[in-house]
């Protein structure tokens, strides 16, 4: 008997909890949307690739006694449901801690419940004007620099300070970072460099940075930015939540990057200028690692779109450890290749993330 695939394995797991759910949060008194964009494309990949998070739904519907719109996170996977109580634990604790001089905006907690062997939190859904991407390149930036201060206002500078956060975020120095991008298999000319430049690694660390700080994972309601992901934060780099930012902006928005990378040239130290590059470097590592292991789990035109993006952050890679922002070509060649391959569901799904 041949092995299910990734995308079977999925949407067969979709729909049984889906059954599962749906008469709950009726009785809860929540109605689900007839689409979920959140859970098709790619999706599935995610869960196939990255074996050590949990299993969870996200969806959108709305509150029966007044349709507020909500956000429903649900699972009856027991990492899953660990995922969301660490989730919701890091949001209460971000306000306590009295090193953080500038506080982080969640939404409206509605509810979270076990029951009938799920853990679901339910959040109001933050409406906000345009999308991101859509603002004038002004506003972006003094929206993404505003948010890397205040993570970087949380330092970690004590010994009181660390044993209070180990309590509940992750914590990586300069060694975790090594360690760990060596688990990725990346080039030998990127493992060096990092190896070379350790001691400025580890002299930025201890401060809070969000590890997947891109637009899907927060929305801005008039002139608040609020998070909607607390399982990322973690006391590292700080700038490895900037790196994850401009990784992102090298190819959905490269004068963003431009204007960021310049601004920690013009003001602030040729060792943080430096560190920033590092965490590049770091996390592009990362991402490479990703799609290399999604091609096993791939067939047809997501095959092809996969190889395509490896070949696409490899050179963005190389930019980093040249010093040099991407050829204009290149992107313009991979987002080419991108739209062509990239199915109708994961389209749609796309629209949201942006």
């Amino acid at each position: 008997m041949h092995a299910k695939d990734p995308k079977q394995t999925w949407e067969e797991y979709r729909a049984e909890e889906l059954a599962a759910i749906a008469p709950l949060l009726e009785r809860l008194g929540f109605t689900l949307d007839e689409r979920q964009k959140h859970l098709g494309g790619e999706r599935y990949l995610m869960r196939a690739v990255t074996t050590t998070s949990g299993q969870k739904l996200i969806l959108t519907g709305r509150r029966a006694s007044d349709g507020m719109r909500v956000v429903i996170k649900a699972t009856r996977d027991t990492a899953g449901a660990a995922e969301l109580q660490h989730e919701r634990v890091c949001r209460r604790i971000l306000q306590e801690i009295n090193f953080a001089y500038d506080t982080f905006h969640s939404p409206e907690e509605i509810l979270f419940t076990v029951q009938d062997g799920f853990t679901i939190s339910v959040q109001a859904f933050v409406e906000q004007e345009r999308p991101f991407l859509e603002r004038p390149l002004k506003e972006q930036f003094a929206f993404a620099l505003r948010a890397f201060k205040a993570q970087e206002s949380a330092h970690a500078s004590t010994y009181n300070h660390l044993r209070l956060v180990q309590k509940t975020f992750d914590t990586k120095d300069a060694a975790g970072y090594l360690r760990m991008f060596t688990s990725f298999g990346a080039s030998a000319e990127a493992g060096q460099f990092l190896e070379t430049h350790k001691e400025t690694i580890e002299q930025y660390c201890g401060f809070l940075t969000h590890t997947d700080f891109v637009p899907h994972n927060f929305r801005i309601a008039g002139d608040t930015m609020y998070l909607l992901d607390h399982s990322s934060l973690r006391f590292g780099n700080k700038y490895e939540g900037w790196a994850r930012f401009l990784n992102f902006m090298a190819l959905y928005n490269p004068a963003l990057e431009a204007a960021l990378v310049q601004y920690v040239a013009d003001n602030r130290t040729p060792e943080e200028s430096l560190s920033l590059r590092l965490m590049r470097v770091y996390r592009l590592g990362e991402i490479i690692w990703y799609y290399k292991n999604t091609l096993l789990k791939s067939s047809g035109n997501l095959l092809q779109l996969n190889q395509a993006r490896v070949d696409f952050w490899s050179q963005v890679l190389d930019s980093q450890l040249s010093a040099r922002l991407l050829a204009d070509e290149v992107r313009a060649s991979y987002i080419k290749t991108r739209d062509a391959l990239r199915s109708d569901d994961e389209k749609e799904r796309q629209v949201d993330l942006h």
